[in-house]
């Protein structure tokens, strides 16, 4: 598949500056891979870094990225906004460069009805900065 032809707005519900991915590298049923630059306007810059917690969010929106894409392939339509808790979450890179490009892969562990657990890693180059399992609930489809 072409992922440059990828509309990452119709997939996940950031917008402007809370919108982090940049582009899309791969995609399908299992797993996304996507990039971002950091940027000055990114949420939680300061001296021209960005703090590494920043991951957290980069692997939910490549997660909603994910389902989006699921979603639109079965005709469900893109993904709406979840609520995201953290299962598991490791730190190896504090803090991130402004202009650093991060590539996140997430892979979706399992799922049942509106709940599913993935996990992501994010990367700058060969350093792995975070590794996290995100629980994500998306409440108009709970039971």
């Amino acid at each position: 598949m072409d992922c440059r032809s990828i509309d990452i707005e119709t997939l996940i519900p950031h917008r402007d500056r809370m919108r982090l991915i940049a582009a899309v590298l791969a995609v399908d049923e299992e797993k996304a891979v996507t990039t971002a630059v950091a940027k000055e306007s990114w949420p939680l810059v300061s001296g021209g870094f960005v703090d590494a917690l920043i991951a957290i969010e980069l692997v939910a929106q490549t997660a909603a990225l994910l389902e989006g894409w699921r979603r639109l392939r079965t005709r469900q339509g893109g993904t709406t906004g979840w609520l995201v808790g953290i299962k598991k979450a490791e730190f190896r890179c504090t803090p991130i460069p402004v202009n650093a490009t991060l590539v996140t892969e997430v892979a979706r562990s399992y799922a049942l009805e509106g709940y599913a657990v993935f996990t992501g890693t994010v990367g700058i180059g060969s350093e792995e900065v975070a590794a996290l399992q995100i629980q994500v609930l998306r409440p108009e489809e709970a039971a």
